[in-house]
């Protein structure tokens, strides 16, 4: 099939809406309805916007980061193949003006736009394309989304300056959404030449609106706009350059200290507002931002290899133990949503497993005692001389993460199990992953596309989580191979079901994505991942 460039919709226009079909819903406060933040009036160009984040991943490389508080900035640096329309799903031109796609979907053929440059002056050529993906499988550790992405690819060829084309060993029907994502976004051949190390530590040169041009590691990320930037994404209201001539991105981990900083003008918006701070910023002069984040929702990764998590029984007991609504009401911003699945409600063919997340202190006491855990005097269950303890380590990127285990941790108390907190640098989270040392991991992942469950829980691929192979591999690597969409959803349904009933990870409450965003700063909108983009952001 063949894609050809659609007319430039008006960004606002395509998210003005609340989506209610299966496809990224989008929620909205009450003092923000449409998508833009702000009160209207004629753009203009120039002045600093300051956005004050959580944390700092430790790496400045799109391709190899994974945290959204560093996302939020890099993602302006890169420009992507496609882009993906926040209210339908559908990918849309960007670097790639149109494209085929064979019947079997093993080929993907791009048709590059031309006069793209990147910011040291190099165009963007086939070649270009076909050095990114040929260095993504040696990006290593911090490199898992993009590796995943391009998993099983047999060949990358630059057919002639302009047309490139990708050739799957198996039909790879999520590929085309992946080039829509930041770990995807396209980099100049010197920097897709650079060790992994280096580009994480200075940076990249990209073809987007924006370019790096300053990092304090964990302190600040600054970007100036890019002269004479003119091939934006199909999705833009603007043509040309950005408004803005300049981002700052400022580290600033204390919750309550960005939202001060919000209030009293230093800054222009902050990232992971929690419930703690809601009520402090509204009726200001402060919108509220939200929106639900599809893929992988925040759960307790299982290392399934440990001798513990090989008793089914037990990971079924440490499911059923949490109360999920509770977590929600007492710690996470207004209108986010407890898990129904490991998918998000906004990820494509998600389904509704919310009767297997139930909330059931008798099940999961009856599961331990079952399995040989007897209470001890102190109130933790003990077998054979060990008690039932596990260690859950966790990353300061959300300022809602401490409260939500320290929550999980009374109510696994209640039934008898031991939760020890043990809190890691985000920098941490994929060598962590990596080294297989852990009990259980904090975290989640977004994606548009429910292959994410295939790139996190596929024994053929990372299997960080060292699930054992069962059915769910074959579901997960037909789901896909296929592009029949009926056929697919049903796989993907099969799937979320083996790893909920299995609780191979426990599931536990999706992230909503919550800004605030001055109301004097406009157009500040999320892209499809729940991410920001700022090439049509104005202050006025």
């Amino acid at each position: 099939m063949t894609a050809h460039p659609d007319s430039r919709t008006p960004r606002w226009a395509a998210l003005a809406a609340l989506v209610t079909g299966s496809l990224l819903l989008s929620a909205c406060s009450s003092s923000d309805t449409g998508t833009s933040s702000g009160e209207g009036g004629s753009p203009k160009s120039g002045g600093t916007l300051t956005f004050a984040v959580g944390s700092d991943a430790g790496c400045v490389d799109p391709q190899q980061v994974g945290s959204n508080d560093t996302i939020y900035s890099l993602r302006q640096v890169v420009d992507s193949l496609t882009d993906q329309d926040p209210k339908t799903g559908k990918i849309v031109p960007w670097l790639a003006k149109s494209w085929d796609i064979s019947p079997d979907t093993t080929t993907f053929t791009f048709h590059l736009r031309s006069g793209v440059t990147f910011s040291d002056g190099t165009p963007l050529t086939a070649q270009v394309v076909k050095d990114n993906f040929d260095a993504v499988p040696k990006l290593g550790a911090l490199g898992t989304l993009a590796q995943g992405y391009l998993s099983g690819v047999e060949s990358t060829t630059a057919v002639d300056p302009l047309t490139v084309r990708v050739k799957f060993k198996q039909p790879n029907a999520q590929f085309l959404q992946a080039t829509a994502t930041h770990s995807l976004g396209i980099e100049s051949s010197a920097s897709a030449r650079r060790s992994p190390q280096e580009k994480c530590s200075k940076g990249v040169v990209g073809s987007g609106p924006f370019v790096l041009n300053g990092y304090v590691q964990n302190q600040s990320i600054t970007l100036a706009k890019r002269a004479k930037y003119a091939w934006g994404s199909s999705l833009w209201t603007k043509q040309g350059e950005a408004y803005l001539d300049k981002l700052v991105f400022k580290v600033v981990p204390e919750a309550g200290v960005r939202t001060g900083s919000l209030q009293s003008g230093q800054v222009d918006a902050i990232g992971s507002v929690g419930r703690a701070n809601e009520a402090a910023l509204k009726g200001g002069a402060v919108n509220l931002r939200q929106r639900a984040n599809p893929g992988v929702v925040f759960n307790l990764g299982l290392n399934n290899s440990r001798p513990l998590f090989k008793d089914a029984k037990i990971r079924q007991a440490i499911l059923f133990a949490i109360d999920r609504q509770q977590i929600v009401d007492a710690v996470f911003p207004t209108g986010t949503e407890p898990a129904t699945s490991i998918l998000a409600h906004t990820t494509p063919d998600y389904a509704d497993l919310g009767s297997d997340l139930a909330f059931d202190a008798a099940k999961a006491k009856s599961l331990l005692d079952s399995a040989g855990w007897k209470a001890g005097s102190d109130g933790v269950r003990v077998k054979d001389g060990k008690k039932l303890s596990l260690t859950v380590k966790w990353f300061a990127n959300a300022a809602t993460n401490q409260p939500a285990l320290e929550l999980i941790q009374q109510q696994l108390k209640a039934v008898g199990v031991e939760v020890v907190l043990k809190q890691l640098q985000i920098a941490q989270f994929s060598p962590t992953l990596q080294s297989g040392d852990f009990d259980a991991v904090w975290g989640n992942v977004t994606r548009a596309d429910p292959d994410i469950l295939r790139s996190s829980y596929s024994t053929r691929l990372a299997n960080f989580y060292h699930l054992p192979a069962t059915a769910l591999d074959t579901a997960l690597t037909q789901q896909a191979a296929t592009t029949d969409t009926a056929k697919r959803k049903q796989l993907v349904t099969q799937a979320q079901q083996l790893i909920v009933q299995n609780a191979y990870v426990v599931p536990v409450v999706e992230l909503q994505t919550q800004l605030g965003v001055a109301k004097k700063v406009h157009n500040l909108d999320f892209e499809a991942s729940s991410r920001i983009q700022l090439h049509d952001t104005w202050i006025g």
